[in-house]
């Protein structure tokens, strides 16, 4: 595809002020697994000069270490700018210290790998860091962590706190204690999840590829795509796997994923190559830009729908999934039809409709074990018979989001 021109892009980019970078294993980390630090310090730079304002231009001081360089105060770097790093690498950076030649199949030794890799890799950051006086702060999330109401405002202030002190943050998924996140096995979606979390203006995927092409990159004849302002200009597009290494477990398929889940929640997104990290973080044209479609939200919902696992599902009648669904209502007793699943209270479910499609998430009120005495029943007769605790919704409307 024909090369377009970049200024839009640029300017968009140029003017971000809060960014979320996302870096994988395979940047970070040895074929055979363990860090390499020429690489963690060759993007430390990149990220240090741009939170400094070098080779901005119009925007950067050189030499000028006020209002945050040194890290003792200020906001953000030189020229305002603020970054979120999400960070893999923790499991890869294991290995190697615990004599494994590859990434482990099974989750025991994968959260042991993960246990020693994260304290290496943050060891490793901080004192790469600490060359441009700048503090680092580690912030590892769960799903849980961002889907419950109480969990999500404390992640969100933790983070506003560290940029609000001067310190970087870098994110990563627990992987020492998670289960399913693992065996999903990105940190793309999780950079996406982030980048709405701390109301980025931009988020950057850096990859071992420099952007997305319109076929197998290794393969002659395909060409980088540029722009992509929506879903349509994917059509035809053969995504696959390119860019998968033996360390890290995303591939381009979970990138374009994160750039669908960041620009349709108002964040516009680049993808290109760690190599490239500062021509992208500068605005220059380099990788591909993905145009924000949709508006920028404040709530945790966006969380609901792309990270939460559930746990069980709750089947609708059809008047209760017009009533979801359209009305965007609660869900009550009555409208229930059918549960599966070992759930408790505040756990995520699926809720389908009556062919079993999935139209909407929510956090459920009630155990599983609770939901066949209620099921087809008023909030009212529950009340009377089983006491007011009952005369409640199953799913609040404020803890659902309706599906795609």
């Amino acid at each position: 595809m024909a090369e377009q021109d970049g200024s839009a892009v640029r300017d968009e980019v140029a003017a971000a002020r809060r960014i979320v970078v996302k870096v994988g294993s395979s940047s970070l980390t040895t074929a055979a697994g363990g860090l390499d630090a020429d690489r963690v310090d060759a993007l430390v730079d990149v990220l240090a000069k741009v939170l400094d304002g070098d080779g901005k231009g119009d925007g950067g001081r050189d030499g000028d270490s006020k209002g945050g360089t040194n890290g003792k105060g200020g906001k953000g770097g030189t020229n305002g700018k603020e970054i979120v790093l999400v960070s893999s690498g923790a499991i890869a950076a294991g290995l190697a210290p615990l004599g494994l030649d590859r990434r482990p199949r099974d989750l025991a030794r994968q959260q042991a790998a993960a246990s020693v890799g994260q304290g290496l890799l943050v060891a490793r950051y901080t004192a790469s860091f600490a060359r441009y006086g700048r503090r680092v702060g580690q912030v590892l999330l769960t799903t849980d962590d961002t889907s419950r109401r109480a969990h999500y405002r404390n992640a969100t202030r933790t983070l506003d706190q560290l940029l609000a002190m001067g310190a970087l943050p870098i994110v990563n998924e627990n992987d020492t204690v998670a289960t399913d996140e693992i065996r999903f096995g990105d940190n793309d979606r999780l950079a996406a999840l982030v980048a709405h979390l701390v109301r980025a203006d931009l988020l950057v995927l850096l990859s071992d590829v420099d952007g997305l092409y319109d076929g197998d990159p290794r393969t002659p004849g395909t060409s980088r795509i540029d722009e992509v302002r929506g879903p349509e200009d994917l059509d035809g597009v053969s995504i696959g796997s390119a860019g998968r290494s033996g360390v890290g477990t995303g591939g381009m398929v979970t990138k374009v994923e994160a750039a669908r889940i960041a620009t349709a929640a108002g964040v516009p997104v680049v993808l290109t190559s760690a190599s490239r990290a500062g021509d992208a973080l500068l605005g220059r044209h380099t990788g591909t830009f993905f145009h924000r479609t949709g508006r920028r939200s404040a709530n945790r919902l966006l969380w609901l729908a792309h990270a939460s696992a559930p746990r069980g599902a709750l089947t609708l009648d059809d008047g209760a999934v017009r009533a979801v669904v359209e009305r965007r209502t609660s869900l009550l007793p009555a409208g229930i039809a059918a549960v599966e699943g070992e759930f408790t209270a505040g756990d995520p479910v699926e809720l389908r409709d009556t062919e079993g499609r999935p139209v909407a998430r929510g956090l459920v009120n009630f155990d599983a074990k609770e939901i066949p005495q209620l099921i087809g029943r008023s909030t009212r007769d529950l009340a009377r018979e089983l006491g007011p605790a009952y005369e409640r919704e199953v799913v609040h409307r404020d803890d659902l989001v309706v599906l795609d």
